[in-house]
């Protein structure tokens, strides 16, 4: 475990910028044909970054209905699985729920619920990096963009326009993309970075 300080929110404002993927480096997968690629390509991985995203709720006691877009991330590569309102698709139920697969992100225990409620997928091994992490403040949790500036020194910006953007489209932005693929992304670089120290 990484014992570490609490970086306050102006000194990581003013670390050089992380940088992330391109678009170049993401795929969306929009139909049966991109599915079969991307999970084919995924299978060969043993640790994945991983993420959700769910359309956001703005009424009192308006109920989620997410998760509806996916994230997994390799080294290089970000793939973006849209939900919509609808099922998720087979093959990449039993590749999130593959036995010996390691999927690791930040603050997943709302992932894991959705993912039960809505899908009914529970065989899911996930890693929550921010338990990897432990502040000198014990109340202080470690999400990405502090884990980012403590491992690299870097500001990894976090869009808050984008965060609360409609994620139960199928056609996803280019800002939506970036944003979504880089959460996972950067799970995969903390993950690979905390296997050096």
């Amino acid at each position: 475990m990484k014992i570490t300080r609490h970086l306050p929110k102006d000194e990581i404002k003013a670390l050089p910028p992380f940088t992330g993927l391109t678009l170049s480096q993401i795929t969306l997968v929009q139909d049966e044909a991109g599915l079969q690629a991307a999970v084919a390509a995924l299978q060969a991985h043993d640790v994945l970054g991983f993420d959700t995203e769910s359309r956001p709720t703005f009424h009192k006691g308006q109920k989620p209905t997410g998760p509806h877009l996916v994230q997994l991330a390799s080294a290089d590569h970000g793939w973006l699985f849209p939900l919509g309102e609808g099922p998720m698709p087979a093959p990449l139920a039993a590749l999130l729920s593959r036995p010996g697969l390691t999927l690791a992100g930040f603050d997943l225990s709302s992932d894991r619920a959705h993912l039960k409620n809505r899908f009914g997928v529970t065989d899911l091994n996930l890693l929550d990096l921010g338990n990897l992490f432990q502040c000198e403040d014990k109340r202080l949790t470690i999400g990405a963009v502090q884990a980012v500036a403590q491992l690299f020194g870097q500001y990894f910006r976090k869009s808050k326009k984008q965060s609360t953007s409609n994620w139960s489209l199928r056609a996803l932005s280019e800002a939506q993309q970036l944003y979504a693929a880089n959460d996972a992304w950067v799970a995969w670089r903390v993950w690979q970075a905390l296997q050096g120290t």
